[in-house]
């Protein structure tokens, strides 16, 4: 059902919900922490609305595969020819079809309410990236304002950005480190790291003990 009211919509998409202040847009951009020339997937592109901003941040020798499980977001996507190193995945955030490791880091621009298993999501993502790449989850709006706007359309009433013990309690059970999650009135941003394996085998999987006490949370003003 998900997939299809995505599906159903991708020819106005751009129109009508997608994110139109590009000044918006530029500055989350420049909040990612991401590596000129590096390998970045896109999870949950949609018609790719943020890739012409992750391509000023990664420059010509940066590639971009942009992943969504909505065939028809992806059509819209391809119908825009972006230049560069750019390639799309249809395919589901819990089941991605590479190789471990693949990429440097993992964006999640206004897509990560629509993952119906955040904890899976986590894991897989977590799987393709290499060591020491970053996850990062974005909105340019609040918690409050975008869980307010899905609770009011039926098919995607129950897809919420969690709270933030709950956020950190998942990417801490996924293997995530360094999480950090800012929610304000303009955005919410929250960012991750995957640590070296052999870091990440020493910390065993007592995570949930004192999630706080082991990540960094930079909460900002609601």
């Amino acid at each position: 059902m998900i997939r299809t009211y995505f599906n159903d919509r991708a020819g106005v998409w751009d129109e009508t919900v997608s994110e139109k202040n590009g000044t918006k847009l530029e500055l989350m951009a420049g909040r990612l922490n991401i590596a000129a020339g590096s390998t970045l997937l896109d999870v949950g592109t949609g018609t790719g609305v943020f890739i012409p901003f992750l391509q000023e941040r990664l420059g010509a020798g940066g590639r971009i595969i942009g992943l969504d499980f909505a065939g028809e977001m992806l059509r819209v996507a391809r119908r825009k020819g972006f230049e560069g190193d750019v390639d799309f995945l249809c395919a589901d955030v819990a089941c991605i079809p590479v190789e471990d490791g693949t990429f440097d880091s993992i964006v999640c621009y206004s897509s990560f309410p629509h993952f119906q298993d955040k904890l899976a999501a986590f894991i897989e993502m977590k799987r393709v990236l290499r060591d020491g790449g970053r996850l990062f989850i974005c909105h340019t709006s609040s918690r409050h304002h975008i869980n307010g706007i899905h609770q009011r359309i039926p098919v995607v009433c129950d897809d919420i950005i969690p709270e933030e013990d709950e956020m950190l309690r998942l990417l801490a059970r996924a293997g995530f480190t360094d999480i950090e999650i800012e929610d304000n009135r303009e955005s919410y941003f929250c960012s991750a790291v995957r640590p070296d394996s052999e870091q990440f085998e020493g910390l065993g999987f007592e995570f949930e003990a004192d999630v706080k006490s082991l990540y960094r949370v930079s909460q900002g003003a609601h």
